[in-house]
């Protein structure tokens, strides 16, 4: 009997350590403390919000004309017989142009001085010595002192067009130089096969160097906006029909977060867009990186960026 107690005690002892040891194995693993998961924190690149203007254009070319163009003719009919001018040479009202020569065989008379009818400078001369002219032949077109661009402006812009628009004029004859204008005519008539509508810009022409013929790019300056806040298109984001852009937060100057502002934007031009709401003046928005944030999401700026001019 004693025996099977003993047998008994060895029995229940090796059963509860094995309890313990499994309890120490499972149970003591789900008391310790869990490892802790680091806070992801995203590299973004920011710009300063500019304060600045902003100017909408329409981009138009056309080809450089005189303003005015006047033909002069002859009084009566007869031969070429000089010359005095030359194509592109400055002349004044009243200075000659060609004589003509109206004898006949048998018959001589006194040559004829046909003169420029007005300032400017000569366009064309068809006027050749030896040729036979009427007086319904033009000898020679002058041109005025002012000179302008002809247009055509689809008709879907109609609307953004009017008269006194300042223009900035750029030409492949002088790169990198923008030359000034303003829209000086507009047509009351659309084209109804073009469905165009033709203007005219006069064209400031410092030192003579612009000439009619020349190609010119025009931006006509639409709207124009003043001391409002502009960034860089990429920052905005759209999603669910609203827009918006993350701002850094610097509360804790240790620990940056992404902040999420909704926007009213404005104008967009060049790739700039107006913020009419939702950010203000020197603010850093995430331009780059923004695409993964949430609101509050820890972030760690790469590089700054120059604020737009």
């Amino acid at each position: 009997m004693k025996k099977i107690l003993l047998l008994l005690i060895i029995s229940l002892f090796f059963i509860a350590s094995g309890c313990d040891r499994i309890m120490e194995t499972y149970g003591g693993r789900q008391n310790r403390e869990a490892p802790e998961v680091p806070i992801p924190v995203f590299a973004v690149n920011v710009i300063p919000a500019a304060q600045g203007p902003i100017q909408d254009y329409l981009s138009l070319s056309g080809n450089i004309i005189a303003s005015t163009a006047v033909d002069a003719f002859s009084d009566i009919a007869g031969r070429v017989s000089a010359v005095y001018v030359t194509v592109g040479r400055r002349v004044n009202r009243g200075d000659p142009i060609a004589e003509i020569d109206p004898s006949r065989p048998g018959m001589e008379f006194v040559p004829s001085i046909v003169r420029a009818p007005v300032a400017g400078t000569v366009l064309t001369l068809p006027a050749q010595v030896g040729m036979t002219i009427s007086p319904a032949v033009p000898l020679a077109r002058i041109g005025g002192e002012g000179l302008e661009i002809q247009l055509f402006v689809a008709e879907r812009f109609i609307s953004r067009i009017s008269l006194n628009q300042r223009c900035d004029i750029t030409l492949d004859a002088w790169p990198g130089e923008i030359f000034q204008g303003t829209v000086s005519e507009i047509s009351p008539t659309v084209d109804t096969a073009s469905r165009t509508m033709e203007i005219r810009v006069r064209v400031t022409n410092p030192g003579t160097r612009l000439r009619a013929g020349m190609f010119a790019r025009v931006n006509i300056i639409t709207e124009r906006r003043e001391n409002i806040v502009k960034i860089p298109i990429s920052g905005i984001i759209t999603r669910f029909g609203e827009q918006f852009v993350y701002v850094v937060d610097y509360s804790d100057p240790e620990i940056p977060v992404a902040s999420r502002r909704n926007i009213t934007p404005g104008i967009q031009v060049d790739g700039i867009v107006e913020i009419r709401e939702g950010v203000s003046p020197n603010e850093e928005v995430v331009v780059r990186g923004q695409s993964l944030l949430e609101d509050g999401t820890r972030v760690n700026v790469i590089e700054r960026l120059q604020p737009l001019n």
